[in-house]
């Protein structure tokens, strides 16, 4: 029996159904699709389905649940992110839209230099996914090299070679690459890289932000200086006006839409796993920090599609939610990731990043406008709910498949210093997961086009 036979015709339209010919359709020499978009949901929730075999589950609790899997799709309700749906079931088989990699202070160390991390971030872009990067631990502009008595280029050159490698690497063959590239308020080249987008035609494959301090907060706050950081030495090289900084900073968001601000040390108050690193970076986009050598594959619930007799139809919502952290654990185990550092933490953290889309659509049926009280309250409601759902789902894995691997030292572990107080007590309950972070609200640029929502 046919996919279209079992379910119907998709309700697609036009507009959906170009995106998937142009960018997701898997394509003939020629650049003609071979499959139609229910050939490409199948696809997808086969692969999706098939890591069940490694639990136990029989062949006909794998079919099964690729048929759940599909209809998700296939009735917009779910859409994962642009590389499940362009690569499951594919050779290529990267199926993650977000990657940090480290930029250390070498050209090349064997790992993590700086020509060895470009060609990690080439890797990752020809896969389909999007590269963030840290630039804070190289050394400042005019710093001498004492290795050749030289001098540095300092950050900015290097975040302009790395622009310059995007442009020749699509991402998957389908998409230009994104990255983006952070600085720390500290830096001593902090003004350099605030202003390095003022030339619209300069860094343009990079969003950047700058890594804003509690201790810069602090004396923005009082009108005062703040100490600039050798990245190298740990000394302080000199002193800058705080208000001075982030006036730069406005005036350029104001001018350019650059760059954005992220507050590091508050990013790092949730850090899931402290003991495997510090959050430096974050995706292209922003809405995700993570790790050195960190990833996260998303997916997003069409909220729209949840509005029933004037209210939320939270039951069906809660199934839907438990079924796509379902789904988003199975692509750890069936992706093929870019490099072994990334499959190792993959595997140890197991990260996911369930978001939504379809809320204004959701707001229009429910008769709330945008900005009332009453629609911030539902927004408050319905992320505490997709939230806690997706916990409760990530337990229920828990009990079947076990706790992630790093969970013992995480913040959900039981003996986990970073889980506690001043006085001892923890913040945060102990709570046996499947994955270490589970929520995460991206950008839903064509895969809302897919889904037919805002």
């Amino acid at each position: 029996m046919t996919a279209s036979s079992r379910t119907g015709t998709l309700d697609l339209s036009p507009n959906a159904v170009t995106v998937l010919e142009r960018r997701y359709l898997v394509k003939d020499d020629h650049g003609k699709p071979v499959e139609q978009p229910e050939d490409l949901f199948w696809r997808v929730a086969r692969t999706i389905a098939e890591p069940e075999r490694r639990y136990g589950a029989s062949d006909k609790a794998v079919e099964g649940l690729a048929e759940t899997f599909f209809e998700l799709m296939a009735t917009r309700v779910w859409m994962p992110n642009s590389p499940t749906l362009m690569n499951a079931g594919r050779p290529l088989g990267q199926l993650s839209a977000c990657f940090v990699l480290p930029v250390e202070d070498a050209l090349s160390n064997g790992q993590s230099g700086i020509y060895d991390t470009l060609r990690a971030m080439a890797l990752v872009h020809q896969s389909g996914g999007g590269t963030g990067f840290s630039f804070s631990r190289l050394r400042p502009k005019n710093d001498v090299v004492r290795s050749t008595m030289g001098v540095a280029s300092g950050p900015v050159s290097f975040m302009k070679l790395y622009d310059a490698s995007t442009d020749v690497v699509k991402q998957g063959g389908t998409r230009r690459g994104a990255n983006m590239g952070i600085l720390r308020v500290d830096h001593p080249d902090i003004l350099e890289f605030i202003a390095c987008k003022d030339d619209l035609t300069q860094v343009t494959n990079f969003n950047i932000s700058v890594a804003v301090t509690d201790a810069f907060m602090r004396a923005l706050e009082e009108g005062a200086a703040y100490e600039l950081i050798h990245p190298r030495s740990g000394a302080a090289v000199g002193r800058l006006d705080a208000r001075e900084v982030f006036r730069k900073i406005v005036h350029g968001a104001w001018k350019t839409g650059e760059p954005g601000v992220y507050f590091i040390d508050r990013a790092n108050h949730y850090n899931p796993v402290p003991h495997l690193g510090s959050y430096e970076a974050t995706n292209p986009c922003g809405e995700q920090p993570l790790l050195p050598y960190d990833v996260c594959n998303r997916g997003s619930i069409n909220l729209g599609l949840f509005a029933k007799d004037g209210d939320v139809d939270w039951d069906r919502l809660r199934t839907a939610v438990h079924l796509c952290t379902h789904f988003l654990d199975n692509v750890i185990d069936a992706n093929k990731y870019p490099l072994t550092e990334i499959d190792d933490l993959a595997k140890r953290i197991r990260r996911i990043g369930l978001g939504v889309m379809g809320w204004a659509d959701l707001l229009v049926r429910l008769g709330l406008p945008y900005n009332s009280d009453e629609g911030v309250a539902l927004g408050r409601r319905m992320m505490e709910f997709v939230d806690e759902e997706a916990k409760a789902a990530s337990g229920r894995l828990a009990e079947q498949r076990g706790v992630f691997p790093e969970w013992e030292r995480s913040i959900w572990g039981p003996d986990a210093t970073c889980a506690r107080g001043p006085k001892g007590e923890r913040v945060r309950p102990m709570r046996r997961l499947r994955n270490c972070n589970l929520t995460t609200v991206a950008p839903t640029g064509t895969i809302s086009i897919i889904a037919g929502c805002s």
